[in-house]
Order: C-alpha cells, then sequence, then structure tokens
C-alpha cells in the first residue's frame, strides 16, 4: 500500500500504539514490591531497573533517532518491538524459578528490562515523530501529542491490568504474557506506519485554520547542524529541568502528600494513582494548545505555572487544593514531552526530527538518575519537603529565562527573515 492511500488519523493511531506499550515502563513500581517480597530485594535494588531503562531510553533515542530516519518508521518501530519485548521476556526469565543464583538473577533483569528492553523503549519513543510531523504539516502539536499521550497514559491504564496478572499469574508468566501482547500490538502498528509521498499534502476539508503565531521551518537544517546551535541547547536545558523536578516530585509524591496534608498512607496512595492520568491529559492538551498559541508561549506557560505551583504547595494544605496544584503540575510535566517534537519542527524543519528529538532526549537519560537522587539529597540537606519545593520554584525560574530567550530568538528569526525574504513569508 502506497503513502497517498494512508489515512493519517490512523498513522497517529499506530503512533499511540506504540507509545502505549513502551510507555507501561511508567508502571514499574506496581513489579517492584512483589519483586521484594518474593526474592529478598531491597527498593534500591529493585529501583535500579527502572533508572536503568530510563537511561537507556535517552542516550538510545540520540543512537536510534538518525537509523529511523535512514531506515523509515516501520523499520524504527518493528526494532522497537523485538527489544522491547526481548527485554519483557528476559525479566520473565529472571524472575522464574529457574535461576537460582540471586545475584545473576538481579543482573539479568538489569540487562533484560533496564538495557535490552530500554534500547526498545528509546527506539519507539522517537520513531512516530518525524512520521507525524510530515503528514500534520498543520496540527504539528496535536499530532505528535496523540502519540506521546500514549505515554503518559500507559501507566494509569496498565498498572491495574499488571497487578492484576501479577496477583493471578505470577511475576514471570506477567512478563511473558505482556511481551506477547505488546508484540502483536507493536508489530501492527509499526506496519502501517509510513512517511507521505514527497508532493502530499492534506486534504482542504481537514486543513486546521493557520494562525500568525505558528512557526514553521524557521531555519531547516540536519541534525549536526542543529547541535551547533543555541536553540538546541536552549531545549536541552529547559526539558532537563522540567524533567528532573517532574520525575523528583513524582519519586516523593506520597510522602510530601501525607507531611503537606496529614491524609493517611492510603489516601495519598490514592491520590498519586491518578497522576498518570494527568500526565497523559496534559500530554495532548498542551500539545494541541500550542498549535494556537505557539511552541514558545505555551513553554513560557509551563514554568509560570510551575514557579507558582511549587513555590505555593508548602502553603497549601487543603487536600483538593493540594491535589489540583500536583496534577496541574504534572499536566505540564507530560505536556513539555509532547510540545517538544512541534517545538522541533519548528525550529529546525521536518528533514530530522526524530534524530534532534534523540539529542535532546538525552536531557532524560540524565535526569532520569538525577531527579529522585536530587529529591532525597534536597529533602535531607534543607530538613522539609517545603524547602526542597522552593528550591525546585527556582529551577522553573533559570527554565523560564531560557524560555523567553528563545521567544526572543524566535522573534527576531522572524523578523530578519521577513527583511531578507518578504515575498515568502507574506
Amino acid at each position: 500500500m502506497t503513502g497517498k492511500f494512508k489515512n493519517r488519523w490512523l498513522i497517529a493511531l499506530s503512533g499511540l500504539g506504540i507509545h502505549i506499550c513502551i510507555g507501561s515502563v511508567y508502571a514499574w513500581s506496581v513489579f517492584s514490591k512483589p519483586l521484594q517480597s518474593k526474592f529478598g530485594w531491597s527498593l534500591a535494588e529493585t529501583q535500579l531497573t527502572f533508572g536503568l531503562s530510563i537511561f537507556t531510553l535517552g542516550m538510545s533515542a540520540a543512537a536510534m533517532g538518525h537509523l529511523v530516519e535512514r531506515q523509515g518508521p516501520r523499520f524504527g518501530g518493528l526494532v522497537s518491538a523485538v527489544f522491547w519485548c526481548l527485554g519483557l521476556a528476559g525479566s520473565g526469565y529472571a524472575a522464574s524459578p529457574w535461576i537460582e543464583d540471586p545475584t545473576s538473577r538481579l543482573y539479568l533483569l538489569y540487562v533484560s528490562y533496564g538495557v535490552i528492553g530500554g534500547v526498545g523503549l528509546g527506539t519507539g519513543y522517537v520513531t512516530p515523530v518525524s512520521t507525524l510531523i510530515k503528514w500534520f504539516p498543520d496540527r504539528r502539536g496535536l499530532a505528535t501529542g496523540l502519540a506521546i499521550m500514549g505515554f503518559g497514559f500507559a501507566s494509569f491504564l496498565g498498572a491495574p491490568l499488571i497487578s492484576a496478572l501479577i496477583e493471578s499469574l505470577g511475576i514471570d508468566w506477567t512478563f511473558w504474557l505482556l511481551a506477547m501482547l505488546y508484540l502483536a500490538v507493536m508489530g501492527a502498528s509499526s506496519l502501517y506506519l509510513e512517511p507521505p509521498p514527497a508532493d502530499w499534502c492534506p486534504p482542504q476539508r481537514d486543513l486546521a485554520p493557520s494562525t500568525h503565531k505558528k512557526v514553521i521551518d524557521l531555519m531547516p537544517m540536519d541534525a549536526a547542524g542543529a547541535v551547533r546551535t543555541l536553540p538546541f541547547y536552549g531545549l536541552w536545558v529547559m526539558m532537563f529541568i522540567n524533567i528532573s523536578c517532574g520525575i523528583a516530585l513524582i519519586s516523593v509524591a506520597s510522602p510530601l502528600i501525607q507531611e503537606m496534608t496529614g491524609i493517611s498512607a492510603i489516601a495519598a496512595a490514592a491520590v498519586v494513582g491518578m497522576n498518570g492520568l494527568f500526565n497523559g491529559a496534559g500530554r495532548i492538551c498542551w500539545a494541541t494548545i500550542s498549535d494556537w498559541l505557539g511552541r514558545p508561549w505555551t513553554y513560557v506557560l509551563f514554568f509560570l505555572i510551575e514557579i507558582i505551583c511549587f513555590w505555593g504547595l508548602p502553603e497549601i494544605h487543603n487536600v483538593l487544593i493540594f491535589q489540583f496544584a500536583v496534577y496541574l503540575i504534572m499536566t505540564c510535566y507530560g505536556g513539555g514531552f509532547a510540545t517538544l517534537p512541534a517545538y522541533i519542527g519548528d525550529l529546525f524543519g521536518t528533514r530530522q526530527v526524530s534524530a534532534i528529538h534523540g539529542y535532546v532526549l538525552t536531557a532524560w537519560a540524565i535526569a532520569g538518575i538525577s531527579g529522585s537522587t536530587l529529591a532525597a539529597y534536597l529533602r535531607d540537606l534543607t530538613g522539609t519537603y517545603s524547602n526542597m519545593l522552593r528550591v525546585f520554584s527556582g529551577f522553573f525560574g533559570v527554565a523560564l529565562l531560557v524560555s523567553l530567550a528563545m521567544m526572543f530568538f524566535v522573534r527576531r528569526e522572524i523578523s530578519r527573515q521577513q527583511q531578507d525574504r518578504p515575498q515568502a513569508l507574506s
């Protein structure tokens, strides 16, 4: 089937299918306690598995972005499916009765889930991005938001299923069943992915209304050129701060809520369980808003909201208002991920979006390890979660300054291009 017969909304659905499967990595905490109980591992030992997977995700996204651009999204999706499902299958073997040595069992889990599976995560994360931006030149934010939304929603949807499977089948068979299920879904989704023909454009009836705030291909270049520009590092710094502080909040959410509001551990767990819902909702909502508002203003709003919420949380003791602030932060955390590919396309064009996206996601690799560590360090150093939150608010102040600098750069570049080529931008 050639590209001209493909339905671009089914292309977006295929990207969503891949991201829902790999996004189940955010449900790792469901595996953590059963693994500790069954094999006597510590929390730190089991959590290292998750940290490794996120680190490998970020680094492999940078490495595999170029491969996805050269070989196409179908190849990238299938590679992602194979590695992610092999990692899950190996994790099942690590949890099976066939291994007796506890050290070998733990190291196999690290290699399988953290490294092999992590390669599948990184490859799958960047695979749909470039393709969706090309299929949706009029709705870049919406298109990438639809796919990346799945990564945020996956834990909310998958955690209850995984918990039920562990209860009824055991840890090893849960890993194996998930591997088979994800292989089928990711395989089918990958086979439908395909870039549009070179001369393709959306049907007139499907076009979204254009706005004067939308920036399209400001300075088209390849990945090698992009990493030599200041805007690339502006994106990297903004994402690093947003992810580090977001992961830090997620990692201490339950004890923080208990300390701030005085609710019980069970009630706090219920509040935390909704984080995945707002993480996913923020991805599609903010990405869609960015099509109307423009990517620079959207990031400025992210950091303004997070500065206010992180600074104000220590003063909030009403549970409902506290929940509202935390969930608002979660939407900004998820929205930063979903809006990023469209921002990259606006700045550097669509030629190598996947490769540039992968390079920026190295910020996720580093933040995945540093975020929770930073939260624990600041909590011990300052003595309370209140002071920790105020420090994070200061970090977001830095991110706000960077986002404003990015906005001024975009405006200046648009003005310069209008002076140089007024007929091309009229």
